[in-house]
């Protein structure tokens, strides 16, 4: 393992990557760094080809040092698949989509549950805590459960049900809470406030390690293309980890130099029943202010104040990105239209960033013959409701 000590972004402080360690003392999230010299001199890019089909092939570059605490249910390497159709449809010949829909629990929250969990059992954690609006919850359960780790998971009432199903059948402390994330998130944090320290803090980048397991996609996305970076990333942005991890991944491979200067420019993509980060974004400021009576149809991406909002909006400004948000009404029609073209159907999050490459490409702001990849971050059949059945005719 390379991982050398961890660094806050805000204030440059570091912290030692042996203890356990939640937020940095200025409030800001801990970023995972590591001796990449010592990566470069240890592996070539050449050589992970010749490693097993998961996330774990890019072990030089994740934190967990020792192989035993590895907790694992093959996460990782899903397929970039091109979308010639529904690409050409809108301006987009060279659109891609990554789908995480065939991670285990069925989205890509797996990947960060996998490696947070690994570190934290590495670390001596016995039981977790964490709000969730459903998948990230079902993966940490799974997870959990596979390491033999407690778990205690509060979602919302309105999270879907499959994910309520799947902490149960792992065996999770479930709670339900009668609001959104942010009022989950307070519960969990009197939880572990009241617990002495036997119940460790595992939510949305309140530890260094679930973003690490999300890194990972930056690096697939790469190794997939041939060690080449696309145009553009566009990603459904609640709590943004996967923005945020994509773009450390980017910037580690640029210093390796595994690929050239030029980064794809990224995309956080919200929904305008929910949209801190876009009106941030496009108002110039470095902090998102809380996003009242939030509500949408792509659940995951329901966050009202998400904790890593410096760190999205930095990535979006240091990639030349940007930030869009589209209404369920959208989002509910290109799902449809883009599973009558492709035959994959997308979890509405993913559906999010179809609406949002449409009119990206339709304003000009994506150029005619540009590579562009779009991430499904989970598997459509965990959202039955975004398909109306109703008018079908019985026979």
């Amino acid at each position: 393992m390379h991982l050398t000590h961890l660094e806050c972004p805000r204030c440059g402080a570091e912290r030692p990557a042996d203890k356990l360690q939640n937020l940095c003392d200025c409030g800001s999230p801990l970023l995972a760094r590591y001796d990449l010299a010592a990566v470069a001199a240890s592996v070539t890019p050449e050589q992970f080809g010749l490693r097993p089909a998961d996330l774990w092939r890019y072990r030089e570059l994740l934190p967990v040092a020792d192989a035993r605490f590895v907790t694992t249910l093959g996460e990782g390497w899903t397929p970039l698949l091109r979308a010639p159709a529904y690409g050409a449809e809108i301006g987009i010949p060279d659109l891609i989509v990554k789908d995480e829909g065939l991670t285990p629990t069925g989205s890509f929250k797996a990947r960060g549950a996998a490696v947070g969990v690994s570190r934290a059992r590495e670390l001596g954690v016995e039981r977790i805590a964490m709000p969730t609006n459903g998948n990230a919850g079902a993966a940490w359960a799974t997870y959990a459960a596979r390491a033999g780790m407690g778990a205690t998971i509060a979602m919302p009432l309105d999270a879907p049900t499959i994910c309520r199903r799947e902490c149960l059948a792992a065996g999770a402390d479930l709670r339900l809470v009668d609001g959104l994330i942010s009022d989950a998130g307070r519960w969990v944090a009197r939880l572990v406030a009241e617990s002495g320290g036997r119940i460790f803090d595992a939510g949305t980048l309140r530890e260094p390690y679930r973003l690490e397991g999300k890194k990972t996609m930056g690096y697939e996305i790469v190794e997939q293309l041939g060690w080449q970076v696309p145009d553009v990333i566009i990603y459904p942005t609640g709590g943004g980890v996967g923005l945020i991890g994509i773009h450390k991944a980017l910037h580690e491979l640029r210093e390796l130099g595994w690929v050239e200067d030029k980064l794809p420019r990224l995309v956080a993509v919200q929904s305008t029943g929910c949209a801190p980060i876009v009106r941030a974004f496009a108002a110039g400021e470095s902090r998102a202010t809380p996003w009242a009576d939030a509500h949408t149809v792509a659940f995951g991406i329901t966050v009202p104040s998400p904790l890593g909002d410096e760190l999205i909006l930095d990535a979006l400004r240091e990639s030349s990105g940007t930030a869009i948000a589209v209404d369920d009404a959208e989002i509910l029609a290109d799902l449809r239209d883009f599973a009558a073209r492709e035959g994959l159907l997308l979890c509405p999050e993913g559906a999010a960033c179809l609406s949002a490459a449409r009119h990206l490409r339709a304003g000009g702001w994506i150029r005619a013959g540009e590579r562009v990849v779009v991430l499904n971050t989970g598997a459509g059949l965990k959202y039955p409701e975004t398909v109306d059945v109703s008018g079908v005719p019985v026979l």
